[in-house]
């Protein structure tokens, strides 16, 4: 399997609508002892306070949003096609009925810090939170189209997160 090797944020060649929106990603949290991961299709990468950020969506129902709440750092990892079964498998199946990790056959590895992520992404962005924020009604502005997205008050909670670093192959 290639080594990673870190770039700038500003080196990234992807599209970052198609990453979030098509490639999907796998949100990873947690630490060597206990981690989870899920997939995610909303998001999206830009600069926020002099730093360059990732936006990233989590409902508090999903198995995941216990160990971002918990931790400081998580990893958003972006893979190749040949991948697409096991990131659906991960969007479709909650680690506290089944060990994904197990399920897909994804490798864990971890940053010198314990940041859980995968060898077989591609690309990979280390990130730590700045700022968190649940979504609402009272806040939409885009009317029907946002709220047939949600079924009463099952809203995601967004975090708005520094890329520490980027990882690719």
């Amino acid at each position: 399997m290639a080594e990673f090797r870190s770039i700038n944020p500003q080196e990234i060649f992807d599209n970052p609508f198609k990453l979030y929106g098509s490639v999907w990603g796998l949100l990873t949290a947690g630490n060597h002892d206990w981690f989870n991961t899920m997939t995610i299709s909303w998001g999206g990468v830009g600069i926020m306070w002099n730093k360059p950020v990732t936006f990233t969506f989590v409902r508090p129902q999903r198995y995941t949003f216990e160990f971002i709440e918990r931790g400081e750092y998580f990893t958003v990892s972006f893979f190749d096609e040949q991948y697409r079964s096991a990131l659906s498998f991960c969007g479709s199946k909650s680690g506290r009925n089944v060990n994904k990790v197990q399920e897909t056959g994804l490798t864990p590895a971890f940053t010198e810090e314990g940041v859980p992520y995968f060898e077989e992404a591609r690309l990979v962005f280390v990130c730590k939170k700045l700022y968190a924020q649940p979504l609402n009604e009272e806040s939409v502005l885009g009317g029907d189209a946002v709220l047939k997205q949600y079924n009463g008050d099952d809203y995601h909670k967004m975090y708005i997160s520094e890329i520490l670093e980027v990882m690719t192959k």
